[in-house]
Order: C-alpha cells, then structure tokens, then sequence
C-alpha cells in the first residue's frame, strides 16, 4: 500500500537531516578511516553472499510474476560472479587517490599571501538509479572515497537486495568509526519519495538520476537541487576522406558491435563521399554477417543496394535515436564540414570521433565538435572512467557545468579558495 505523501515527505526529510549530519563528519575523514569502511563493507559483501542471492532471489521472483521482460531480469539478477565483483569494485575504489584536502595552483601575490584552491567535498549527493543493485555499492564506495554522504534510491524492482547491500555499508561505516548515516536508503516503493528527495536543497547538494530517459527528464525538470545527468548517447563516428581504411574498419566495427546497449556505442556513421563507394560495402558485410540492421540516407541505400547488402530508408528520427540495439543509421556526407554539422544537430553531445590521418581535420573536429568526449582514430567505447584512467565512475555527464564526461572520483567533489598569510592586512 502507498503511503500517505505527508509521511513520505516526513520520512525523507528524515534521512535528509541524518545525511546532513553525516556529511561534515565523512568530508573530514581521514583517508585511511574511509578506506577501512571500503575494506569491511567489501568483507561483509564476500561474507553474505549467500543470503544477498537471496534477497535477490526474492526481487527476481517478483520481476518475472510481473512479466518482465528477460534482459530487464538479467540486469537485475545478483550471481556469484556479480557479487564478487561489487566486492572487488570496493578494492579497487580504495586504490584509488583521495582527492579530498589536495591543494593546487597556489601561487604568491604582490601582498605577500598564497592563494590556492583546495578539493572538497559536495556533501549529500541523491543518486535514483533503476534495477542494476551493484549501483547501490558503486555509487555508495564512490560516494565515502570522495567524502560524501548519500541518500539511494534504487528501483521499486531490487528493493530486497537494495536494503541488503545497504546494510552491509553501513556495518562497514560502523566498523571504521564512520557515522552510518553517510549511506542511507530511502526504503519505500512510494514514487513520491523521489519528488520530496529533488525538492530538498536543504539537505541535498546535487542529484545524480541513473536509468531510462523518461527518469532522466523528470528528474531534470522537476529537480529543485543541481543534477549531473546524461539523456541520451547518440554517438557518432565520421569517417574522413584522408583515412585510414583498414583503420577505420576496426573503429567503426569495434565502436557498434562490441556491445550493443551502453550509451557510448555508436549510433550514427558518417562517412566521406569520396572513400564511401570503397569503405561502406566491405564494412556493412561485417556489420550484416553480426545481424546488424542497417538505416541509411538515399546514397547509402543506393550504394549498398548496388553491391547486394539490405538497407532501409533513414527517417529524421533516426538521427535523434539512440538504438542501442543492433541497429545502425549511415549517411554520406560531403566532408568535414557537414560531418561536423550532423553531429553538432543531431548528436546528444556524449561521444563522438573521427577516423583521419589529415592532422588539421583532426584537431578541427576536436575544437568544434560539441561533446563530452570527442576522439581521433579510436572507438566511441572508450568514454569510459575506468578507460580514462579515472579507476571508477558514476555515470557519464554531458552537462557543461561541473562534471562533464565520465564523473569518477574529482567530478564528484568540488573546490574552495585557500589563503596562507604571515599576517597580512589589506591597505
């Protein structure tokens, strides 16, 4: 049964005022006292593994009475294997370097102080994520290596694994003398949870929505709290006329059948008029022979049509679409120029690269492509913060301020001015 609203808000607020309270104490932790919470909640993860299967059990049990479909109970489904990996997940985040306390630029002025930056942390971050349960350990490890408490809220579908995985955290918090509050789960099905947590900036410093791109937009339009947040990943790759060939077959081939659902897959290929009739046909054998299904714009079709492969007509929604899926817009385009054209109107400014061996093209592509993370001469696959050497990350944001791009550790803190004086007074 739905709670009454008041209550929800009322129980929100609660876990709101608790992190709050939390989040002085963990911004200031020493290094080591949270890295001991990352190690015990990894013991406690490796300990439990059968009763967290369990849970989990409980969740699967409930998805496929309800019909759900067999990738959405595979995204939710806790193995051994998966455990395991949410326990060496905590390993790693504690490798990781703590940005917190780092001071940087500090340079002297004419007045005889030192004025520099020094990291910090956000606070309380809300992160409402859907299905996935290692999310809930994800963003809680990441969350206490950057000094920050946070208030979950997963999806109504891993509610038994979600308040299981929780525990443990918070015995690991416990453990290392870390107040548990740092990690809270808003422990209700009730959706109104969701509205009182982004309508909440006396307690929240930023929210992270995690899932489908209805949440997304609801969250971004309703939110009363900052929001790092990706919609869509249409990415593109432009395949120049001064390429590399053989090159440019291992990127465009890698960048969309690697796999298929993660958001920096390509969507869209673009490639040059003048290398189309020798690059498309062989490429789009590879492509048809792994089941990809081919939309393209009229020289496409007619191209690949000529040399016996399956093409669709593209409409103007297929250029806005993020399949992921096996399916793939082409279109020919006149050059650089338009490429850039194509991807600046129809792109979601996630990933996009070019395959070029002409050094000014490149860096062209690289000052006017509008996107988070833009490439020359390898695959869209890897904007990822575990490929850009940032260990792990929370998501990919394709916001312009703060964080943008795969947000680890740093996008999740922010910075203050330090001053160092011997006694100055301004005259």
């Amino acid at each position: 049964m739905t709670e009454p609203l008041s209550e929800t808000v009322a129980a929100v607020e609660r876990l709101g005022k608790r992190a709050r309270a939390a989040s002085r104490t963990l911004g200031g932790a020493p290094t080591a006292q949270k890295d001991a919470a990352l190690a015990a909640t990894a013991a406690a993860i490796r300990r439990e593994r059968a009763a967290l299967c369990a849970a989990n059990e409980l969740d699967l049990a409930a998805a496929r009475a309800a019909g759900l479909d067999a990738a959405f109970v595979d995204r939710l489904a806790l193995t051994d294997a998966g455990v395991e990996a949410m326990a060496a997940g905590l390993d790693q985040i504690a490798m990781l370097t703590d940005p917190i306390g780092e001071i940087t630029d500090l340079r002297a002025r004419p007045s005889g102080i030192q004025v520099g930056r020094m990291r910090v942390a956000l606070g309380v971050i809300g992160i409402i994520y859907e299905s996935r349960p290692n999310v809930t350990i994800d963003a809680a490890g990441l969350c206490i290596k950057s000094g920050n408490a946070t208030i979950l809220r997963g999806g109504s579908e891993a509610i038994h694994s979600n308040r299981a995985l929780t525990a443990l955290v918070r015995e690991g918090l416990r453990t290392a003398g870390l107040p548990e509050d740092a990690v809270q789960l808003i422990d209700t099905t009730d959706r109104a949870a969701v509205g009182a947590l982004i309508a909440s900036p006396q307690y929240v410093d930023v929210v992270i929505p995690r899932g489908g791109k209805s949440l997304i937009e609801r969250i971004s339009r309703e939110a009363r709290v900052p929001v790092i947040k990706h919609l869509d990943g249409v990415c593109h790759v432009y395949v120049d006329d001064q390429a590399d060939l053989a090159q440019a077959t291992r990127i465009a081939d890698n960048a969309k059948t690697q796999r298929y659902s993660p958001c920096n897959t390509m969507e869209t290929l673009l490639v040059a008029q003048g290398i189309a009739p020798a690059f498309l046909p062989p490429l789009c054998r590879i492509y048809v022979d792994k089941g990809v299904e081919l939309r393209g714009d009229v020289a496409t079709c007619a191209l690949l049509s000529a040399a016996g492969l399956p093409c669709a007509a593209a409409t103007e929604e297929d250029w806005r679409t993020e399949y992921l899926a096996a399916i793939l817009s082409i279109r020919i385009v006149a050059g650089l120029d338009e490429a850039i054209e194509h991807i600046n109107t129809y792109g979601s400014n996630h990933t996009d690269a070019i395959v070029t061996e002409h050094h000014s093209r490149a860096m062209r592509f690289l000052r006017e492509v509008d996107s988070a993370s833009v490439m020359v001469n390898a695959s869209t696959r890897f904007a990822d913060g575990f490929e850009f050497g940032l260990g792990a990350e929370i998501g990919i944001s394709t916001d312009k301020l703060h964080a943008r791009g795969p947000v680890g550790l740093e996008g999740l803190t922010s910075v203050k001015y330090v001053v160092l004086g011997s006694g100055q007074v301004r005259g």
